[in-house]
């Protein structure tokens, strides 16, 4: 087992901020950063900012030159090791001369898993693992779970009164949490790649859903749950294209809604309503990592029941609504008390003055 020291800390977890700059932009790529060291000076370093575009370690390899030979290279995650859209990354470090590689965890992707590490320790190159691993499979959580069990991490987000309510029972829901709060949201919605809704939250707010007063290079794509296609193509959340996910397929709908500029596909499920799961797995098969949800409470409650919900960020407002306004989850009633769903808490903060829990399910 390594023994990683102090300056291994620190480099890795430089390298780690280095792969946070493409948080908004490497889908359907994991986020990755590199530094090279030696002698204990940063020599190179450089992050993966697209696909299509060089690595992480390319980049820092670049950036040092003939000083990566008797280097140490740190990567937060194992080098490709197979050739995609661009040269294998392992043989690049290979090449270049570096005496040793350490990386925070290996790649899931099966193409790659072990097969850069093993290149490397071929050549003859000391290769060493799982220096702030946790934190590097974070950054990357939605990349892990599409390669692990190919569907992407559902992070849901509701905005709610500490009594659970997220909107009157007429409708209004605006604004619940207050300004900081809803910019924060902006944040999770830039680093998904798509943000999912409802119909009846179309229906009912006409959102655009896109990500806003935050530097982001791409927008996410937009999906709408929409049994019986409802959604008028007129929709703002149909200005810059969306995809749309019917169970009772219509000719004459979906030609209105694809001439607006929406995808419509078909994923019949039980009761005519749309199969979340075969959704969900759809969704990793094109390549998406991280689903934001922002909907009502019927969607919410079908994704939890089905056991899809991976994360739930909830905002809470210091203010009551009542027994009669609308709730977070739509759930069957429970019998008894062992059938409840428990989640654990992994981080609680106050954001302006409302307060933001980060959960998953326990």
């Amino acid at each position: 087992m390594s023994v990683f020291t102090a300056a291994d800390h620190a480099h890795m977890a430089h390298a780690l901020r280095l792969a946070e700059r493409g948080l908004y932009s490497t889908t359907p790529n994991p986020r990755v950063g590199c530094v090279i060291v030696k002698d204990g000076q940063v020599v190179g370093e450089g992050w993966h900012a697209r696909a299509g575009e060089a690595h992480a370690e390319v980049h820092a390899l670049r950036a040092a030159g003939e000083r990566a030979c008797g280097a140490t290279a740190y990567v937060t995650l194992e080098p490709c090791s197979h050739h995609g859209r661009t040269p294998p990354c392992a043989n690049a470090l290979i090449g270049s001369g570096v005496a040793r590689v350490v990386a925070a965890m290996r790649d899931p992707n099966p193409q790659v898993s072990g097969g850069g590490l093993t290149l490397l320790t071929l050549a003859g190159i000391q290769v060493e693992v799982g220096v702030l691993e946790a934190a590097a499979r974070e950054l990357n959580i939605g990349f892990i779970a599409r390669m692990t069990r190919g569907r992407p991490w559902l992070r849901v987000k509701t905005a709610s009164s500490l009594d659970g309510r997220t909107a009157l029972l007429n409708g209004e829901s605006k604004w619940i949490t207050g300004a900081a709060a809803r910019a924060d949201v902006q944040a999770w919605r830039a680093r998904a790649c798509a943000i999912l809704t409802g119909v009846g939250t179309v229906l009912a707010d006409d959102p655009r859903m896109n990500v806003r007063d935050l530097d982001t290079p791409r927008q996410p794509l937009k999906i709408i749950v929409d049994s019986r296609l409802s959604t008028p193509p007129t929709a703002q959340i149909l200005y810059d294209g969306a995809l749309i996910v019917d169970a009772v397929d219509d000719p004459v709908k979906r030609a209105a809604l694809e001439a607006a500029g929406a995808e419509v596909l078909c994923i019949p499920g039980p009761n005519g309503r749309v199969g979340l799961a075969a959704l969900i797995g759809e969704l990793g098969r094109r390549g998406l990592n991280e689903i934001h949800v922002e909907a009502g409470a019927t969607l919410n409650g079908a994704l939890l029941d089905a056991g899809l919900v991976d994360e739930w960020i909830a905002y809470l407002a210091p203010l009551v609504l009542g027994d009669a306004a609308r709730g977070v989850f739509a759930l069957p009633p429970l019998g008894d008390m062992a059938n409840r769903l428990p989640f654990k808490l992994l981080d609680s903060r106050q954001i302006g003055g409302d307060l933001r829990l980060t959960l998953r399910p326990a």
